[in-house]
């Protein structure tokens, strides 16, 4: 309880978080990591913890959190019918192993690498939010085997920067002449496919660094996890909601912006 006391100003930034990644899964179909994430990262740094460590259980935490987040981001997709279960069928194994070899990864490498990797992947991920083509660059999905390969590289990077795979699977659906809202909600199972196998394997397989915030099992924060899922719970469903009446290509932009510094922030920190 003193804990709680003491860090209350901690507490409410990740409640926060967790109602602006909520929204955002829902309404952009960027996913609630690339929000909580970088949060995390630098909300555990002000507790004394080191970089290295701050990034390791952000990532995890985040991993974790998106469990709950994607099944209620599914249903309210599944019920405008903008969920691929056929894709799904298909990219599933292959998403499933890529998580499985991006968690370990996680539990072996140092956290600096998960920070370059994430800086790197948001900053690109913003400049494709600004710079978008209005045009496909390819007319329809590749080939079984073509689908595996993104499939499993989907799988692996989300896995490895706590992502729930909407950063990454929406733009590579949509560069391939896919229909956006149906790649927002094939995005949220993607989601759950990549979150769950990989936050069990980061909590069971992953080992507690010493100066880890209070409340770590393996590499996942349960405080943090319960302060944020109870809201993005509550907020997927609204931001999917607000999708089909909102022009969301404005506010993605203005999110861009944000997550670009973000991202540059995050790459400074690493390389400075």
């Amino acid at each position: 309880m003193s804990f709680l006391m003491e860090n209350y100003s901690m507490l409410l930034a990740m409640m926060g978080t967790g109602v602006v990644a909520g929204v955002l899964a829902g309404l952009l179909g960027v996913g609630g990591g690339i929000v909580i994430v970088p949060v995390l990262f630098f909300i555990y740094q002000g507790l004394g913890v080191a970089a290295d460590t701050a990034m390791l259980v952000a990532t995890a935490t985040s991993l974790a959190t998106i469990i709950p987040t994607s099944i209620s981001s599914i249903r309210s997709h599944h019920a405008k019918g903008n969920v691929d279960f056929a894709l799904l069928k298909h990219w599933g194994v292959f998403i499933f192993v890529g998580v499985i070899a991006g968690s370990i990864v996680v539990t072996r490498v140092e956290g600096q690498w998960l920070t370059l990797l994430f800086g790197i992947i948001a900053s690109l991920s913003a400049l494709n939010m600004l710079f978008a083509r209005k045009t496909a660059l390819f007319q329809s999905l590749p080939g079984k085997a073509g689908q595996s390969v993104m499939a499993t590289f989907i799988g692996f990077f989300s896995s490895m920067i706590g992502i729930g795979g909407g950063t990454l699977t929406v733009p590579s659906l949509t560069f391939c002449n896919y229909p956006a809202h149906r790649a927002v909600g094939t995005a949220a199972a993607v989601g759950l496919i990549i979150s769950l196998p990989a936050a069990v394997t980061m909590l069971v397989v992953g080992e507690r660094p010493l100066d880890a915030p209070f409340g770590t099992v393996g590499l996942v924060n349960l405080i943090g996890f319960a302060f944020i899922v109870p809201l993005t719970v509550l907020f997927a469903p609204v931001g999917a909601g607000l999708a089909n009446r909102l022009d969301a290509s404005k506010l993605k932009k203005v999110f861009a912006v944000v997550l670009i510094f973000t991202g540059l922030r995050m790459l400074y920190q690493v390389l400075s």
